[in-house]
């Protein structure tokens, strides 16, 4: 009479061929990984404590110095922070500058300059001062009755 194998927790067991013993290193050649232990002969891969980084070369110039520095940073490029016209029409003030973004927190530091760019509307007049203005903003701003001052 055939035995009943229902599926349940004693019955589970790995699938054939999925499951294989781990290598024996250096235990004879009957082993297949005898001698050398599958490292071959002599040389610093087959020495203990061998760690060579990714980017080493083998002693040769490494390809990040071979190849020559290009293009050039400006020293007196400004880094503005960005402002569109959708986050001032959510702001109630009437006169919006550096200092009012800030505590809104839309900018991080009032000391880096501010640019405000015409992604949106003011919604109402108001005047913003900031260090420059997209001409679209400036054209959104002065059509809704405002003033875009610009500071130095």
């Amino acid at each position: 009479m055939a035995k009943d194998k229902r599926l349940g927790l004693e019955n589970l067991s790995p699938a054939p061929g999925s499951k294989h013993k781990p290598k024996r290193l250096g235990r004879g050649h009957g082993s297949g990984h005898g001698k050398t232990s599958g490292k071959g002969h002599k040389g610093q891969k087959s020495r203990t404590g061998v760690s060579i980084p990714a980017w080493f070369e083998g002693g040769q110039m490494p390809l990040y110095r071979r190849t020559p520095k290009r293009g050039f940073t400006p020293p007196e490029r400004r880094r503005f922070q960005i402002v569109n016209l959708s986050a001032i029409g959510g702001l109630e003030e009437s006169e919006i500058g550096p200092e009012e973004l800030k505590a809104h927190g839309l900018i991080g530091h009032v000391r880096r300059p501010v640019k405000i760019l015409g992604d949106g509307v003011p919604g109402r007049a108001v005047t913003v001062r900031a260090h420059a203005f997209s001409a679209s903003a400036r054209a959104k701003i002065e059509a809704d009755g405002g003033r875009a001052e610009q500071i130095a």
